[in-house]
């Protein structure tokens, strides 16, 4: 199952640099690496259209927004299995897992514009670097956030898997 959570730490942590130039990725699987903005943009790029909902009706998007697919990302720390997680956490505490079918694009409800459940078109969760063509600001989660994006316009997903500030991404082996 995927899902969130909350830890103790103080939820006013913010990054030191909100403009990103000091920002790092902890990406841990077989073994630990650390990764610059520099190094995240030397992946293979994902551009896709993205538009989530907050749990309360807010609707952010829609957007285009380009990053580095989540599984290129894994294959990098040493790959998964299909009942490994991939645990995607921020220095505010926030935690969400996807696991493996999640990854794949699969397991995400869908909606239009009108916020009715659609049939969910192909999917791919991003760490996003850019949105609309421009760093994606501190005050929407950067300098690198989740995103799920599609490649039609007007998909909207569930906003909570969209984690900002994310700072660790961690392959938990089952």
């Amino acid at each position: 199952l995927s899902g969130c959570t909350s830890d103790s730490r103080d939820p006013a942590v913010q990054v030191s640099d909100p403009a990103g130039k000091d920002w790092r990725l902890t990406l841990n699987g077989t073994s630990e690496k650390v990764l610059s903005l520099e190094d995240l943009r030397r992946f293979p790029v994902v551009t896709g259209h993205c538009y989530a909902v907050s749990t309360t009706g807010i609707r952010f998007g829609p957007y285009t927004c380009t990053g580095v697919d989540l599984n290129d990302l894994v294959a990098d720390a040493g790959g998964m299995n299909p009942k490994d997680q991939v645990w995607i956490s921020a220095p505010d505490g926030y935690l969400w897992v996807f696991d493996a079918d999640q990854l794949a694009g699969n397991g995400f409800v869908t909606f239009n514009a009108n916020l009715r459940e659609i049939p969910s078109p192909r999917l791919r969760v991003i760490l996003m670097y850019e949105q609309d063509a421009k760093p994606v600001s501190y005050d929407d989660g950067g300098p690198a956030r989740i995103a799920i994006v599609s490649d039609e316009p007007g998909v909207i997903t569930e906003g909570s898997a969209w984690v900002k500030w994310v700072n660790r991404i961690d392959i938990h082996r089952k």
